[in-house]
């Protein structure tokens, strides 16, 4: 059981903090004790102690600013954990804030990319939802971009979702902004979710990295999950991570002949022709050197939209949780359900009507090779909670 931890604001006023919920590489993220909406975020050693009380300080000070009414909507689900109120501990030797709890209205954005989590969790889901989701994706960072911030550590774990398929982004407290004459940089990299100029650079994050970044994201909704940097090397050479792939342009994408994918995985054409030409934009050499010619997050969110009007969309007849393009003459996700099974051996033998003795599973199509795998959720610091892996 998780020791009681009291914390207090500037004012004197004080919080218990008792059961955790989350860690990262930075800090630990608690419950509230009668405080159901909200939770505590609590750095226990900070590398900068006075930069990092600084960065709370301005960004309480910025949602008071008109610079945040279209992030910080009142009346509306959040779109943003954006810190409510500094907090130290008693000896004043861990700092955090307060915030929004994400979990009251939102599921971890990796219900919507694991399929076995989407139906335990966001059961109404379909292809339209995650139009929905990459949408509401690009729009947020749309927004943050015209404002002056920049994400720098997008990721399926700083992401949530609800049944809508609005977005929610997590660990506000690590963007890069500028306030006055001092920039608080983002420093952190997360693999498979780095842009390619950052990739084992110092160089700081800009909005043509979130774009990157964001693309992967668009790309993961759409393609049930499949990182587009996923897949062995075809020439034989051994798979290293999604950045090796993505720094050597193996990406099925760009082209089909560089990586080896499972069968099941979802097929190309399901994307619209539009889309299609907005992530090899994003993916081919040229995107991957020029930050200038990815596709911006409007570009995204306009083409996303279009993507969702009732013309540009087809119901399955066989099954009525199926969604996809009018541009596919069938069900993709009909074809896909049928390689599955096809890679499936003939049942053995069954004992009172439980499984069979030594039946496999087919690997998920989005899981990276063994070497690759993410860590576990985290849930509230960085955006996803136990449950919601790969099933």
């Amino acid at each position: 059981m998780t020791m009681a931890i009291r914390v207090r604001s500037r004012t004197g006023r004080e919080w218990l903090l008792t059961e955790e919920v989350g860690s990262g590489s930075e800090g630990v993220v608690y419950a509230v004790h009668r405080a159901p909406g909200l939770v505590a975020k609590v750095v226990p050693r900070p590398r900068d102690p006075a930069a990092y009380r600084r960065r709370l300080d301005r960004l309480l000070r910025q949602a008071r600013e008109p610079r945040t009414s279209r992030l910080l909507p009142a009346g509306q689900p959040p779109r943003l954990a954006w810190p409510l109120e500094i907090v130290t501990t008693e000896r004043g030797t861990a700092v955090g804030c307060l915030m929004p709890d994400l979990r009251v209205t939102h599921q971890p954005l990796e219900c919507l990319l694991s399929p076995a989590a989407r139906r335990a969790h966001l059961p109404a889901a379909t292809w339209a939802t995650a139009l929905r989701a990459a949408a509401s994706l690009a729009e947020l960072l749309a927004d943050l971009h015209a404002e002056g911030y920049v994400v720098g550590d997008l990721k399926p774990e700083n992401l949530w979702v609800n049944a809508a398929g609005a977005v929610a982004l997590a660990d506000v407290d690590s963007l890069q902004f500028v306030d006055g004459a001092e920039t608080f940089p983002c420093r952190m990299r997360s693999a498979g979710y780095t842009a390619p100029e950052c990739v084992d650079s110092e160089a700081l994050p800009d909005r043509a990295s979130d774009s990157f970044v964001l693309a992967v994201l668009a790309h993961q909704l759409l393609m049930d999950g499949l990182h587009p940097f996923h897949g062995h090397p075809a020439d034989g050479s051994p798979y290293v991570s999604f950045d090796d792939n993505l720094l050597r342009g193996r990406c099925r994408l760009v082209d089909r002949a560089s990586v080896v994918l499972p069968r099941f995985a979802p097929p190309l054409d399901l994307l619209p022709a539009g889309l299609y030409r907005l992530f090899r934009r994003a993916f081919d050499a040229a995107g991957r050197r020029d930050p200038s010619v990815r596709p911006s997050p409007t570009e995204w969110a306009l083409a996303l939209r279009r993507e969702l009007a009732p013309a540009r969309l087809v119901a399955c007849g066989r099954d009525p949780g199926h969604r996809h393009s009018v541009e596919r003459p069938w069900c993709p996700w009909c074809d896909q359900q049928a390689r599955r099974e096809e890679e499936l051996p003939a049942p053995l033998a069954r004992t009172n009507g439980g499984p069979a003795a030594n039946e496999p599973r087919p690997a998920a199509p989005h899981a990276a090779p063994p070497t690759a795998r993410r860590r576990g959720p985290v849930p509230g610091l960085d955006g996803r909670r136990g449950g919601c892996g790969d099933g």
